[in-house]
């Protein structure tokens, strides 16, 4: 193993202690390469403070839970790689999972990238990016890792379009340009698409998801627990157009990745920036409260 460290790793937690565990090993038993890991802990009152310092593992804290946008931003400055990969507390990277990201990034000729890992996660998903249902264990007590390690090559997936969620990788320089993920998003409902928002109006090109870069994701252990931000409506209203529309029309997430699905949907997307701005306009009536005083008189 490289003794220098090929990704940054960053990995925002807010008193998950037993999945960071989970997370952390995983990273360490299972890389092809050594990374550079670094923690946002929000509160840590649960004991992630002293295990991460008993860890050796850099990290920078807040005593209460500034969410994703903040934890992320907070930790670029600690960066020591030239590739900045966002993943939950609550994964657990499969054997490849960083050398299958790696040789495919060494293949590229510029940095217009962002790259994605497939998820595997236990219950029916609702896009195709995702291999599910595929449950080894909806939590650490029914993980069955020996199971999953076993079998998780073998779950038929195929690269795909439309790279968001994390695990996700950009190279540095794409992340200063766009400047990170967007806070006022905060606690950081819909900042994975606004971030590939971004990173489309700095000219990236390729959102890619790559099958063989495999990740088990317990689903929403911390998110679950947090006061969310409508994130929806704040992408409507920056971007013009809605998020399900820009996943479908542009990214095309989910989609496989070949040549018949590379390209934007010109047409669909002129159809969508219609109806997104009727929806834009009557959220703003909405949010006014004008369609409620109408219906009153």
């Amino acid at each position: 193993m490289n003794k220098n460290p090929l990704f940054s790793i960053l990995i925002p937690t807010w008193n998950n202690l037993p999945y960071l565990k989970l997370c952390i090993e995983s990273i360490r038993k299972n890389s092809t390469y050594h990374h550079q890991i670094l923690l946002f802990i929000n509160d840590g009152s649960d004991g992630t403070l002293k295990w991460a310092e008993s860890q050796e593992i850099r990290y920078v804290h807040s005593p209460e839970n500034v969410g994703i946008c903040w934890a992320l931003n907070s930790l670029r400055p600690l960066v020591e790689t030239d590739y900045i990969l966002y993943m939950n507390d609550d994964m657990y990277v499969c054997p490849k999972w960083d050398s299958v990201l790696w040789e495919h990034i060494q293949q590229l000729p510029d940095n217009k990238f962002f790259l994605s890992s497939t998820l595997i996660q236990p219950r029916p998903f609702f896009c195709k990016s995702v291999i599910a249902p595929a449950d080894f264990g909806q939590s650490i007590e029914t993980f069955r890792e020996d199971d999953l390690l076993a079998r998780y090559h073998t779950l038929p997936h195929a690269d795909w379009l439309g790279a968001t969620w994390p695990p996700n990788v950009v190279h540095k320089d794409m992340w200063d340009l766009v400047g990170g993920y967007s806070i006022e998003l905060s606690p950081g409902m819909y900042s994975d698409p606004d971030f590939s928002a971004k990173l489309w109006m700095a000219g990236v090109r390729l959102f890619k998801g790559l099958s063989d870069s495999r990740v088990y994701h317990f689903e929403s252990v911390s998110t679950g627990r947090v006061k969310k931000n409508n994130g929806s409506r704040q992408f409507l209203a920056k971007w013009g157009i809605t998020s399900s529309s820009f996943m479908r029309h542009v990214l095309k997430r989910g989609e496989r990745c070949d040549s018949t699905k590379a390209g934007i949907d010109k047409t669909a997307v002129s159809k969508s920036l219609i109806r997104s701005r009727l929806k834009k306009v009557l959220t703003a009536f909405c949010k006014s409260g004008a369609v409620r005083n109408i219906w009153d008189e």
